[in-house]
């Protein structure tokens, strides 16, 4: 019977919610799947992905080479069990962009990247054109499935499950040509953006570094991931890990807020997904009042500061 396998993502700590989002898409597909847990003292994470609904079996792989999210080690793992699926899934996030596509040429398959939709087993559609236009893809049924899962486009499964959790050794030998150096980030104590339920941004209007505490205070103040649009990034305002767009973060949160940001549509791409979303602009036509949900033609540096004192 064909099976999904799906590549779990986490810190370390913590299942990251990609993983559910993914499992949602397997259910779809109507196979039954099961989850790779790679990492060192994994065992905590393999229970969190025992719990996620529909589940068969969790396989926890064990090793210290898989301790660090470096591709050309995951990747190998994952090529020695894969005779056991027809489709592999992983997260369309920055982990998964760059361990599946590797994963694929190991196998000598193509990739199927950013399903939005399942309309069959092999027959799925994901999205063109910053966004712009829908593919419909149908894959070869003879042929086995390396694919990323737009999380922004995936609703995550329960977690009242409880698989059973299957441990391994690590069958693939550490690489001898890379090794992981370091893990930088400038996001401190907030959400991540991929998984945050809030998200303030802040756009070019800003006007500087400094005044980007203004985005920052107002995020920390409601429990909030904070973005920028790549206009911000470019000019230095922020780290490029703050960015939300088709070259940066595609995100799907309740509530988007987006000061100062005009709407580009490599911007709207990364944000069509979210519940509900806000836009503060001085430009009463800047291109973002069209998708936003509310809108107010303001200056920001009004509305921030009146903001937090409501809410605080």
């Amino acid at each position: 019977m064909s099976r999904t396998l799906i590549i779990a993502e986490h810190d370390g700590q913590d299942l990251n919610p990609s993983t559910a989002k993914c499992a949602s898409c397997a259910s779809a597909i109507g196979q039954e799947y099961d989850i790779v847990v790679m990492g060192s003292a994994v065992a905590d994470i393999a229970k969190q992905a025992a719990a996620i609904d529909g589940a068969g079996a969790v396989i926890a792989i064990d090793a210290e080479q898989l301790s660090k999210p470096l591709a050309v080690s995951h990747a190998a793992e994952v090529v020695t069990m894969a005779d056991g699926y027809s489709h592999i899934l992983g997260p369309s996030t920055t982990y998964g962009r760059d361990l599946m596509p590797r994963i694929a040429a190991l196998l000598g398959v193509n990739q199927v990247s950013d399903i939005s939709a399942v309309e069959g087993p092999h027959h799925f559609k994901r999205p063109i054109y910053a966004g712009n236009a829908i593919v419909d893809i149908q894959a070869p049924e003879s042929v086995k499935m390396v694919a990323t899962v737009r999380v922004a486009s995936w609703k995550a499964l329960e977690s009242t499950g409880s698989a059973t959790i299957e441990e391994r050794s690590a069958a693939a030998s550490a690489s001898s040509h890379t090794r992981y150096v370091d893990l930088q980030s400038g996001g401190g104590e907030r959400p991540d953006l991929q998984i945050a339920n809030r998200v303030i941004s802040g756009g070019r209007a800003l006007a500087s570094k400094d005044n980007f505490d203004l985005i920052y205070s107002l995020a920390d103040l409601i429990g909030a991931g904070a973005g920028a649009s790549r206009a911000a990034v470019d000019a230095g305002y922020c780290p490029n890990d703050m960015q939300v767009g088709q070259t940066g973060k595609i995100i799907a949160p309740d509530l988007y807020i987006a000061f100062g940001i005009s709407g580009a549509i490599q911007h709207i791409t990364g944000i069509k997904d979210a519940g509900t979303i806000v836009a503060v602009n001085k430009d009463a036509d800047a291109p973002i009042f069209e998708v936003a949900d509310i809108g107010l033609a303001a200056d920001l540096f009004s509305v921030i500061p009146e903001m937090k004192q409501l809410l605080a």
